[in-house]
This record gives C-alpha cells, structure tokens and sequence, in this order.
C-alpha cells in the first residue's frame, strides 16, 4: 500500500474520529446514526495510522507529500 494520506489530513481524520466517539458515548447522537458514526470514526483511526485511503485510490486524490 502506497501512502496517499498527508499529516493534516491524518490529524482531522483523528479530530473526527474523537469527536464522533464523544457524540456516541455522550448519547448526543443514539440509535442508527450513532452506530454510523462510530463505525466511521474506527475507520478514520484504521486509515490515519496506515496513511492509506482505499478511497482516496478509487478517486485519485493524495495529500501525501514525500520528504526529499
């Protein structure tokens, strides 16, 4: 896997990811948007600490830029 995730975008995707976790555990968002939520937020940790997007491979985006 290439990476094709830059750090601010890790970093947004980790700031999403706590607060879709507080929205769930607060019981500020419940039910099937909840586990929508959280689900989502597991995903943006999972693909911030692999630096990889499978999505971002379908679209043809990259925010990674390699150090010289």
């Amino acid at each position: 896997m290439k990476k094709n995730i830059g750090n601010t975008d890790r970093i947004i995707r980790l700031l999403l990811a706590v607060v879709f976790g507080v929205l769930y555990f607060t019981s500020t968002v419940t039910g099937v948007a909840g586990i929508v939520l959280l689900v989502l937020g597991a995903v943006f940790v999972l693909t911030s600490f692999v630096s990889f997007c499978p999505l971002y491979t379908l679209v043809g985006l990259n925010s990674f830029t390699a150090k010289k």
